[in-house]
């Protein structure tokens, strides 16, 4: 393989089965050499090999935690192993969630819940912003998607919902989730004029995953694509907002199945 070739990065990848697995597929088969950033090695390396063994290029950085020296460790590594690879895609998919009663949510679930979904958001955030800004213009011949779209990187975040709409429940996960849909459009902002381009997903529905088929235990569920998103069809939004040429951006899209209620 050729030893320039556009590096994507993604944290959180869950079991495998969602939309960090199904974007870092997706990419790898787009011609990126694809690192993932994940608590759980097991998982990790099983999807680090489904990618190579599919022709892909594929590392698993497996995390303790998502701290900031953790994160900071984990880019560290990857550019070690890929220093002529020019991180051109970050997507942050790592998640925290509680759905509880206000007076029955923990200091610790709070806590956990902001140092995952807003405190890890700002260290990855960091760590690709300053790899983008090291970067020219990136160029067709890396391979990317993004050869003449005027950009020299992407920073997408996972949204939910819960950016946008608080509810009973969900009074952490909403205050957290809004905590990254600020800080993706102050990042959207700011860094816009170094054609740098940071957008979020909001995305407002059940994903189809094995722990969503195990929980709902509904066949017409699973097979009726109107009524539960796909994460194969999220990581296309995702793919479309890295080939948006800098004429026309996107900061924020919103994915639903067609009969979700909203």
């Amino acid at each position: 393989m050729s030893s320039v070739r556009p590096l994507f990065v993604v944290a959180g990848i869950g079991n495998g089965t969602g939309t960090g697995a199904a974007t870092a597929r997706l990419f790898a088969k787009s011609g990126y050499r694809v690192a993932l950033i994940s608590r759980g090695p097991e998982y990790l390396n099983k999807l680090a090999a489904e990618i190579s063994q599919a022709g892909g290029e594929a590392a698993a950085f497996p995390l303790n935690d998502y701290t900031t020296p953790s994160i900071k460790s984990a880019f560290a590594a990857l550019k070690s192993h890929w220093p002529s690879s020019p991180l051109r895609v970050a997507v942050f998919n790592a998640g925290y969630g509680v759905w509880k009663p206000f007076l029955d949510i923990t200091e610790d679930e709070v806590r956990e819940s902001i140092d995952t979904n807003v405190l890890a958001a700002f260290a990855f955030s960091r760590e690709a912003l300053l790899e983008f800004t090291k970067l020219e213009l990136e160029t067709a011949n890396e391979g990317g998607v993004a050869g003449n779209a005027r950009k020299r990187g992407t920073l997408i975040f996972t949204g939910a919902t819960a950016s946008i709409r608080g509810n009973v429940l969900t009074s952490a996960f909403s205050a957290s989730k809004f905590g990254i849909r600020a800080l993706s459009q102050s990042l959207a902002k700011e860094f816009a004029k170094q054609n740098i381009h940071v957008a979020q997903s909001i995305i407002d529905g059940g994903i189809i995953t094995d722990r969503t088929k195990s929980h709902h235990n509904n066949p017409s569920w699973e097979a009726d694509q109107d009524v539960r998103l796909d994460p194969n069809s999220i990581a296309k939004s995702y793919l479309h907002l890295v080939e948006q040429d800098s004429s026309a951006w996107t900061w924020e899209i919103d994915l639903r199945p067609a009969h979700e209620k909203w």
